[in-house]
């Protein structure tokens, strides 16, 4: 069992984003629920909207599918978490799995939430730092605070790292001004 790595706690995963290391890949991939309450499924839980969340409706675990189309890169699973305002509702015990299809899925990561708030930043990587590749990703609730029996999630994203230029190495463009000139056309 491990717990989250989060860098630092709370902290916004657009800032991975800016320091042009990764990139959000979550809208390559087919989404799909275990269970859903109407209006609370996964167009709240991809909007960017820290306000709105996916509810599941039925028994655990609760799940939540993530398929990409070709064997994929990912280094980062990022999910928030707000038990102020979901109490019961908010996971206790994630189990994080990837695989090739339903089939085979093999846990990575096992999280132990204690009244999480904010961003929980999860690595996707083995021993040696190295990211994973997998056709798909399954997030499991097993557990939610307080006995609670549905889940809240508010916000999933999961990033690939960027690979480095082939022409050479360059210093990294992070600013809006200069992202501006960041490839030819």
């Amino acid at each position: 069992m491990t717990t989250p790595n989060k860098i630092p706690p709370g902290a916004d995963p657009k800032q991975l984003e800016r320091t042009g290391t990764v990139r959000e890949i979550g809208s390559q991939a087919v989404w799909s629920l275990s269970s859903c309450k109407t209006g609370f499924g996964v167009d709240q839980l991809r909007d960017d909207n820290l306000e709105t969340y996916w509810q599941s409706d039925g028994s655990q675990p609760h799940l939540v599918n993530i398929q990409f189309r070709r064997k994929t890169t990912v280094k980062t699973l990022c999910i928030y978490a707000d038990y102020k305002s979901d109490e019961s509702y908010t996971p206790s015990k994630i189990s994080v799995r990837v695989g090739n299809n339903f089939h085979n899925l093999q846990e990575i990561r096992q999280l132990e939430l204690v009244e999480p708030s904010g961003w929980i930043h999860v690595p996707l990587t083995d021993n040696h730092k190295k990211p994973t590749r997998t056709f798909m990703i399954q997030i499991a609730v097993l557990a939610n605070h307080q006995n609670g029996r549905d889940t809240h999630m508010r916000q999933i994203k999961i990033y690939t790292p960027v690979e480095e230029s082939s022409i050479g190495k360059f210093p990294r463009c992070t600013t809006i001004d200069f992202m501006m000139y960041h490839s030819i056309r």
